[in-house]
C-alpha cells in the first residue's frame, strides 16, 4: 500500500502498479496502436502514390505523430487515465493527489514516452520502474502521475463467525426488541473484521459492544464468556428468530390462500346445488292454450283440444291396446 495526502488533507491508501502488470498493459496498447498505424500507413501509401517524395514523407511523419503519439494522449485524456491495456489489467493513471489526470498530464507522459518507450523499446521505462519505490517511470515523474491498481480482488466476503457450540441456544430468552439497528450493524461489522484488528484493540471494542448490548437486553454478560463469543451468540440468536418469523409469515400466507380457495369452491358448489335442487312444487307457468278460430257457417267446428296441464291422466288412457297406431279418424 502507498499513502499520499489529497488536497482535502485526506490520506489515501492505494496499491501502485508494478512492472509486470504495467508491461502487460503497455504491450496491449502498443499492439493496438501499431496495428492502427500500419493500417493508416498502407492506406496513405495507396492514396499518396501520385505525390512526390517530400509530400509523402511529410504525410508519413504526420501520421506517426498523430497515431503513435497523439492517439495514446487522446485516449488517456478522454478516459481519465484508462487506456485499453490498462483497462484490461485493471490499472489507472492518477495524479499524485489521487485525482484524475488532465490533458497536460497525458501530454507530458506521451511526449516523454516517445523517447522512453518507443525509441528505446521500453528499456528506460523498465529500469525507472524497477528503481522507483512506487513503480513510476520517467514520464510519471515529470507529469506528476502514478499508475495504480484500480481492480483489486476482494476475495470472499467475511461472514459473521459462528459462536462456540456451548453457547448455541443459551440466550434464547433474551429480549432483543429494544436493541437499536445501529448497534446491530456495529456488532456485525466488528465480528466480520475482528480478525484484522490488533488483539488488544479488538478485545476492547468487543467489551464495549458487549456492555452496550447487555444494557439494552437487561441481562449482564455471563461470567466466563468472552465478549466476542457473547456477541456472536446474540447475533446468531437474532438470525434464528428472524428466520422463524419469516417462516411463520410465509406459512400463514399460504394457509390464508388455501382457505380462500376452499371457501370459493364451497360457495360455487352450494350455489350450483341450490339451482339444481329446485323444489318440484314451485310455480311453473303453464303453457298457453290455443283457442279455436270460428268456423264458417254450415261447417262443424272441430273438437277442442284437450287442455295440457299437470293433471294426471287416467289409467285407461295410459294403457294402449296392442297394435294401436295412435291415429284418430276425423269427426
Amino acid at each position: 500500500m502507498s499513502e499520499f495526502v489529497t488536497g482535502d488533507a485526506v490520506v489515501l491508501g492505494v496499491r501502485p502498479a508494478r512492472l509486470p502488470s504495467r508491461a502487460l498493459a503497455l504491450l496491449i496498447d502498443m499492439a493496438v496502436v501499431w496495428s492502427v498505424y500500419l493500417g493508416v500507413t498502407l492506406a496513405l501509401m495507396v492514396a499518396t502514390a501520385s505525390l512526390d517524395d517530400a509530400a509523402a514523407a511529410a504525410i508519413m511523419v504526420a501520421s506517426f505523430l498523430l497515431v503513435l503519439v497523439g492517439g495514446p494522449i487522446a485516449v488517456e485524456t478522454l478516459t481519465r487515465g484508462r487506456s485499453l491495456g490498462k483497462l484490461a489489467c485493471g490499472l489507472r493513471v492518477v495524479r499524485d493527489d489521487g485525482g484524475p489526470i488532465r490533458f497536460r498530464h497525458a501530454l507530458v507522459r506521451g511526449a516523454v514516452g516517445v523517447v522512453e518507450v518507443l525509441m528505446t523499446f521500453g528499456v528506460i521505462a523498465c529500469i525507472a520502474s524497477l528503481v522507483s519505490e512506487r513503480g513510476r517511470r520517467v514520464g510519471d515523474v515529470f507529469a506528476g502521475t502514478l499508475v495504480v491498481r484500480e481492480r483489486v480482488s476482494a476475495g470472499r466476503a467475511d461472514a459473521v463467525p459462528a459462536p462456540p457450540p456451548w453457547l448455541v441456544g443459551r440466550f434464547a430468552g433474551l429480549d432483543l426488541s429494544r436493541v437499536p439497528d445501529g448497534l446491530w450493524l456495529a456488532v456485525r461489522q466488528f465480528l466480520t473484521r475482528m480478525r484484522q484488528l490488533d488483539p488488544q484493540v479488538g478485545g476492547a471494542m468487543a467489551g464495549r459492544l458487549a456492555t452496550d448490548m447487555a444494557g439494552f437486553t437487561g441481562v449482564p454478560v455471563p461470567s466466563g464468556v468472552p465478549a466476542a463469543a457473547y456477541l456472536a451468540a446474540v447475533v446468531q440468536e437474532r438470525q434464528v428468530r428472524d428466520t422463524q418469523r419469516a417462516f411463520r409469515a410465509s406459512a400463514s400466507a399460504s394457509a390464508s390462500a388455501e382457505e380462500a380457495v376452499s371457501a370459493s369452491g364451497k360457495g360455487d358448489g352450494v350455489a350450483g346445488y341450490a339451482a339444481f335442487a329446485e323444489p318440484v312444487g314451485a310455480d311453473v307457468p303453464a303453457p298457453p292454450v290455443a283457442t279455436a278460430a270460428p268456423s264458417p257457417a254450415g261447417t262443424p267446428a272441430p273438437a277442442p283440444a284437450p287442455a295440457v296441464g299437470p293433471s294426471v291422466e287416467p289409467e285407461a288412457a295410459k294403457e294402449k291396446p296392442a297394435g294401436a297406431t295412435g291415429f284418430a279418424p276425423p269427426v
